[in-house]
């Protein structure tokens, strides 16, 4: 096996950059604004969009490939700062989100919004927005996916 070439190296490096100024300027500002941390961002979203405000705590964890005790632990705190609430359903748990976990999870997509337009899709051509997303969802396929 070889190693990297100086041009790759530098392709690497620039990606895993990029890929952090990102993430950290579009997290940053989710935070500024609205008192969420990505963690908590991640978890509101889900059940808001993907439960309509309800969802059964294993599929969550399966969604944000977490293990159990890392999502009952924040949950646990997010429970506390009154976002989420548990109740106990057959065969498990479900997460619900409180009103103050909608309002803020309403508060927060424009603002992730703006900053993922601000930080990425403003960098990008929208002529090459179409095979910018090709090469990054081929990243994203398994070995055997492609």
């Amino acid at each position: 096996m070889t190693l990297l070439n100086e041009s790759e190296m530098a392709l690497w490096h620039v990606w895993k950059r990029a890929q952090d100024t990102v993430w950290t300027r579009v997290t940053a500002a989710i935070a500024d604004e609205t008192g969420l941390s990505d963690q908590d961002f991640a978890v509101l979203t889900r059940v808001h969009e993907l439960g309509q405000g309800v969802l059964r705590q294993s599929a969550l964890a399966a969604m944000l490939e977490w293990h159990r005790s890392r999502l009952s632990h924040h949950l646990t705190r997010m429970a506390d700062r009154g976002l989420i609430t548990r109740r106990p359903v057959d065969g498990g748990v479900e997460v619900v989100l409180t009103a103050a976990g909608r309002d803020a999870v309403v508060r927060a997509r424009p603002v992730h919004a703006d900053a993922v337009r601000r930080h990425l899709l403003d960098a990008i051509p929208a002529s090459e927005r179409t095979e910018f997303e090709r090469i990054l969802v081929g990243l994203t396929l398994s070995a055997g996916d492609r």
